[in-house]
């Protein structure tokens, strides 16, 4: 992830709902969340859901696609992982014990990727 993508991603989640959407999603797993569930865990309406998402979408940190009738959305854990990646590069300087908490909260996640769209 570079500085202009950083800065996208970090405007993007700068909003509640927004970043509450992303810590939804995040929970979710890979498989995600229809939008109508995102909406109703959210409390908001489809237009303004659809304007965080397409936010979100944007800037690279949720995904969505067809299921059906419904659209799902999941996080882009990628991203999510390249952004926390950029923020701490040349961490610590030479003063690993800083990091490591940070390092060990990353380890703990291990989300499986999704299945590749058929």
């Amino acid at each position: 992830m570079d500085e202009t993508q950083a800065l996208d991603a970090l405007g993007a989640l700068a909003q509640e709902t927004r970043l509450r959407i992303v810590r939804l999603l995040v929970t979710a797993g890979p498989d995600g969340m229809a939008a109508g569930a995102i909406g109703e865990a959210m409390g908001a309406t489809s237009s303004r859901l659809s304007f965080h998402l397409t936010h979100l979408e944007a800037a690279g940190l949720v995904q969505s696609r067809r299921d059906g009738r419904s659209i799902r959305y999941s996080a882009v854990y990628d991203a999510l992982s390249g952004l926390i990646a950029f923020l701490m590069r040349d961490c610590c300087q030479g003063h690993p014990e800083v990091c490591t908490p940070a390092v060990a909260a990353l380890s703990a996640c291990a989300c499986p990727s999704p299945e590749p769209a058929a």
